[in-house]
Parts: structure tokens; C-alpha cells; sequence
């Protein structure tokens, strides 16, 4: 009996113990994370956009940043408005200090190219893509295919093919996803849909959008020729990822990797899909017929404009009618109407529908509606709430990581308005008028729109 004894206790330890150390996606399955569980994220590029993300994560008890993965070590973002150093070094120490507090031996693992990352780590159930805009899709769709929940940030994709690749993938594997248009999740923007369907201003055919947001490198006027030495612990040739490989330079990075349309997608990618985001929501704008984009200041093949406009024609929608959207950035604006108050301007940054019955204005990134003039605002008997109330940004995606409903800006929609974004872009850099096939994915009689439709990827670096 006690030789029995000993031996039944040993064979049940070690059950136990291979219990606790078997990952929680095998016992629950794929994608699986109990609503009693931390989502285990992971977080690649974390330079200043990455790193503000993750502070965002630390207001959320029940999700853990436990790895990161950026080709930078460190670097200074003291000239932007990001501020502090960021890179995988300095964000890791953040990540480490903050989870201490409460866990004294937490530790963050750090990699310098997320494949490793993501082969390495099997804990992590959901990741976070704060790089630049090249290699959104690139990073998504891994992620994705690896069964891992995935935030992207905004714009979704830097191709409008990669759009679709990733909408389709999305749906395959049924990962929890959001894209990173912050503004999608205010209560802003729920009202501005709310009073547009109750008719607060009629049926709505004109709509103006508009930023102050300008080039970054004010002064170069065509690609940088000098080639400083690549500095210590700045990996180039994971930083350049699918794109042709070019010499390094500060010009391209941190931040101002924006002005460049191999690496960014200039005022109109940085910010279109959260500016556009209220009309394409509550218009239900999805492929235009028609966009032509006029630059403003210098521009060439390789670097974008100071600022532009773009004139966008969508055709009925059910019952809703045809509908012109003007984008504006680089200081332009639209007219201001002879309802805002004397003396009063537009916004530096807003929206402006124009309806049979009336005019509103919002806010940028889901700002709050106000009706002109502003007095019929105090006065309007705000329609029932009829769109879900966010209960965050990050939060909706991380209760969707744990079987909640979709997160509401989802690659589904959010690759629906990257693809309007990017063919504003598309008319910036052909320098035509798109004719928009949205069956055939082609610019009619725009041969040449057919590389940046889907752009060349490095060996080593395809999307399948």
C-alpha cells in the first residue's frame, strides 16, 4: 500500500503539473481566451505611436503587454509631439516598471524582428501593429494567420490590394480586430450618424472634411542623396521591410517617414480615416466612381505634397442619394458657411455636411455634431441612441479578443475606408482622374495606377 500510495501521488503531481504549463489557447482551442483570463499582447513597432498605444493598454486590468518587437533599439522623439525615447529598449523598461507595481518580477521580452517574436512567444494571444504605414498589412495578415487577435493602426494597409488581402483574411480567420482610428469610438460620432438618419438637416449630397496637418520635412524637395552611416542599433533592413532597399537617412524616420510615399501616405493617409470616418459611417460610402486629388506645394514621384485637395463623387446608395466629398488638408479649408456666427471660423480640423434642410459641423476624429446656426443646437431634441456606446477604443477590442461583439472600426469597415483614403492617394501620384472600377480593382485608362494599386514587394517580403 505505501509503495502504491507513492506512486499514485507522483503520477498525479505530474498530471497536475502538465496541466498548469499547457498554453490556454491549446486547452480552449484556437483564439480562445476565457473572459476570466488577461489577454496576452504583444506589441510590433513602438516608436511614439506604438508606445502611446500601450499606455492606452495599461488601462485595461484584464489585458498584459508581455512583448514587443521593433528594428530600433532606441530613439529620440523629443522634436515630435511624442516626446521622450521610444524604441524596443526604452518602451520595454516603461512596460516593466509599469507591470511591477503589481507583479515585482514581471519581465517584457524584447526581439528586433517580430517573426522571431511571434514564433518565440507562444503566450501572446492578441498583437498590436504600431509601424509605420508600409508594413501594416504585412505584419496583420502574419499575425492574423497565426491565429492572433490583431489592432492595426490607421491607415489599415498602404496598398489598396493589401486592403483587400486583409479584409479577406480577417474573415477567414475570424480574429478579433480593430484599426487604430481612435475617433471611431467616441460618442461624437454616434450622434453625428444618429441626427444625420433622424434628418436633423435633410438628405445630406455635399460633405467637406479638412486637417492642418502639413509635410514634415518642410524643405527637401526631392529624396535625400547623402548617406550617413546606418546609427547603432537601427536594424535598416527590417526597418525597410517589403520596400525596395534605399540608403539610410534621418529624413525617413522616427515620424517623418510620412512625407515619403514608399514608407507613408502623406496628410491624407495620416489622417483621412479618422476625418472621413463620420460620412463614410453615416453616408455608407464605400467605393467612389470618381476621385481627383490636386497637390499643393512641392511634390515628386517619391516624396508627397505640402497639402491637397481631393474632389470624391459616390454614386446612390439604396436610397441614398449621390453624394461629393472634398478633402482638405495642408491648411486648406473649405468655405466657411454664412451660418457660423460673425466673426466665428470653421475649426482647424472638422466636418461639414451640407443637407437640403440645414448644415452641420463636427469636430475631427469623431467630434461632437453642432447644427448651423449653432443656436438650433441648444434647441434640438437629440434622436433615441440607436448605435451601441463604446466603452473605449482599446477596450471594445480587447472585450472582443475575449468572445465580446466586433469591435466597431473592425478591419471589415476599416479596410472598406482605407481603401477610400488610398484612392485619393492613387489620384495624388498619378496625377489623373480616377475612373474607379471597384469590381476589376482598376483605374480606367490609368495603366500606370496598376503598381501602386498593388506595389512591388522585396523577395523575402510577398504577401501571399
Amino acid at each position: 500500500m505505501p509503495t502504491n500510495r507513492r506512486a499514485f501521488l507522483t503520477s498525479a503531481a505530474a498530471a497536475v503539473t502538465t496541466a498548469t504549463i499547457v498554453p490556454r489557447h491549446v486547452l480552449g482551442g484556437p483564439k480562445f481566451v476565457p473572459p476570466s483570463e488577461k489577454v496576452n499582447v504583444a506589441v510590433v513597432g513602438v516608436g511614439g505611436q506604438g508606445r502611446h498605444n500601450i499606455r492606452s493598454l495599461f488601462r485595461e486590468a484584464d489585458a498584459q503587454v508581455i512583448a514587443v518587437a521593433d528594428p530600433i533599439a532606441q530613439e529620440d522623439m523629443s522634436p515630435f509631439y511624442y516626446k521622450g525615447m521610444a524604441g524596443r529598449e526604452p518602451v520595454r523598461e516603461e512596460i516593466e516598471k509599469h507591470y511591477a507595481e503589481k507583479t515585482p518580477n514581471f519581465r517584457c521580452a524584447a526581439y528586433e524582428d517580430f517573426r522571431v517574436m511571434l514564433e518565440k512567444e507562444k503566450a501572446v494571444d492578441a498583437v498590436l501593429c504600431g509601424t509605420p504605414d508600409h508594413l501594416h498589412a504585412y505584419v496583420s495578415i502574419l499575425c492574423m494567420k497565426a491565429g492572433k487577435h490583431t489592432f492595426c493602426e490607421k491607415p489599415l494597409t498602404h496598398n489598396i490590394w493589401e486592403a483587400r488581402e486583409v479584409a479577406k483574411v480577417a474573415k477567414e480567420t475570424g480574429v478579433a480586430t480593430q484599426m487604430g482610428n481612435i475617433g471611431h469610438s467616441t460618442v461624437g460620432i454616434r450622434e453625428t450618424c444618429e441626427w444625420l438618419w433622424a434628418g436633423a438637416i435633410g438628405t445630406v449630397r455635399e460633405v467637406h472634411a479638412w486637417v492642418g496637418a502639413s509635410r514634415w520635412n518642410k524643405s527637401l524637395t526631392d529624396l535625400p542623396t547623402d548617406t550617413p552611416p546606418v546609427p547603432e542599433g537601427v536594424n535598416w533592413d527590417l526597418w525597410i521591410g517589403p520596400r525596395e532597399m534605399r540608403p539610410y537617412h534621418p529624413a525617413y524616420t522616427p515620424v517623418t517617414w510620412r512625407d515619403f510615399w514608399a514608407f507613408g501616405s502623406g496628410g491624407i493617409g495620416d489622417f483621412g480615416c479618422h476625418d472621413m470616418d463620420s460620412a463614410c459611417w453615416a453616408l455608407d460610402l464605400a467605393a467612389p466612381t470618381t476621385v481627383e486629388a490636386l497637390p499643393v506645394g512641392n511634390h515628386t514621384a517619391e516624396l508627397a505634397p505640402h497639402g491637397e485637395i481631393c474632389y470624391y463623387e459616390f454614386g446612390p446608395r439604396g436610397d441614398k442619394p449621390a453624394v461629393t466629398l472634398t478633402w482638405y488638408d495642408g491648411g486648406l479649408q473649405p468655405p466657411c458657411p454664412e451660418e457660423m456666427p460673425p466673426g466665428v471660423a470653421l475649426p482647424s480640423r472638422g466636418v461639414l455636411f451640407v443637407g437640403d434642410k440645414g448644415k452641420m459641423v463636427c469636430g475631427g476624429a469623431g467630434g461632437a455634431p453642432k447644427l448651423l446656426p449653432y443656436e438650433k443646437t441648444r434647441d434640438y431634441e437629440k434622436p433615441e441612441a440607436t448605435i451601441p456606446r463604446s466603452n473605449g477604443h482599446h477596450r471594445d477590442w480587447v472585450d472582443a479578443c475575449k468572445g465580446g461583439p466586433p469591435a466597431s472600426a473592425n478591419f471589415e469597415y476599416g479596410a472598406r475606408l482605407t481603401e477610400i483614403v488610398l484612392l485619393g492617394i492613387l489620384s495624388l501620384r498619378t496625377g489623373k482622374k480616377i475612373y474607379w472600377d471597384p469590381e476589376k480593382m482598376e483605374a480606367t485608362g490609368v495603366p500606370e495606377a496598376e503598381a501602386i494599386i498593388k506595389e512591388p514587394y522585396r523577395k523575402g517580403w510577398e504577401i501571399a
